[in-house]
């Protein structure tokens, strides 16, 4: 699975989707806004992967995969088989309407910068967002000089996520505690045209629970993660791997319709 970038360096544009994020002003974007577009989220093309927040697992499950990556264990969607490759955006820009839209992506283009020395977050915006406009934009970022009621709702978002954010580390942490992670593939085994089994394509490489090492807990354990909410999350972690059989579908589908059919 391809890597998902941290929100560390954030002013350096260093966050998968934003491109030059900038502290919100009105001394500096008080003529920009937002323009009305009929595919406002095509940026999500760019990755296979987005960020999840743990509150997000049940409703994620049903659309992708749920799986953990890298050092930190970071929960993602995976919604294509390669990096660039998402198979829930069409190729005019359109996210599929019957998916469930991370709130990493549902953000953007603001997001928090987190001001050290002040001890605060700063609402940024991603100036070179397609959808951000200084001409005529259809909801201004600034009415009378003051924050519009879009922005204000944009900040509340933002900072509902941040608080989901460490939530979900805490979640990581707690699971990383327990020794709950163990590394996992995903095997698909292509038919060859005379229906005998094709050649095994290793597709992804990934963290996930392991489900021997959650049932071999404590049952006083299992009782306190029920009580605290982790336990569902877990599962609806482990009922989403089973869409990686659909992510493979989805794949082989658009790949056949580009005169292709073989899964990268």
């Amino acid at each position: 699975m391809e890597q998902a970038p941290s929100e560390q360096n954030l002013l350096t544009g260093n966050v998968l989707f934003y491109k030059n994020p900038e502290p919100l002003s009105v001394e500096a974007h008080g003529s920009l806004g937002i323009s009305a577009s009929a595919t406002p989220h095509a940026f999500v093309a760019e990755t296979n992967v987005v960020p999840l927040t743990v509150a997000e697992f049940p409703a994620a499950s049903l659309s992708y995969p749920i799986v953990f990556i890298g050092e930190s264990m970071m929960p993602v969607a995976a919604m294509g088989l390669a990096a660039g490759q998402n198979m829930f955006v069409s190729a005019e820009g359109v996210f599929r309407s019957d998916a469930y839209l991370p709130a990493f992506a549902r953000r953007y283009p603001f997001v928090f910068a987190n001001d050290e020395q002040a001890e605060r977050l700063i609402l940024c915006v991603d100036t070179q967002s397609p959808v951000v406009t200084a001409n005529n934009p259809d909801v201004p970022f600034f009415e009378g000089g003051k924050p519009s009621a879009f922005v204000e709702n944009a900040m509340q978002f933002c900072s509902d996520f941040e608080n989901e954010r460490r939530r979900t580390e805490s979640f990581v942490g707690l699971l990383k505690e327990l020794d709950l992670f163990a590394p996992r593939e995903t095997i698909y085994r292509p038919a060859n045209p005379d229906g005998t089994p094709g050649e095994p394509q290793k597709i992804a490489e990934y963290f996930a629970v392991d489900e021997e090492k959650l049932n071999k807990l404590p049952a006083e354990k299992l009782v306190e993660l029920r009580d605290n909410g982790a336990l569902m999350h877990i599962y609806a972690h482990l009922i989403s791997l089973l869409a990686w059989d659909k992510l493979i579908a989805l794949t082989i589908e658009r790949n056949q319709g580009l005169g292709n059919a073989t899964v990268n």
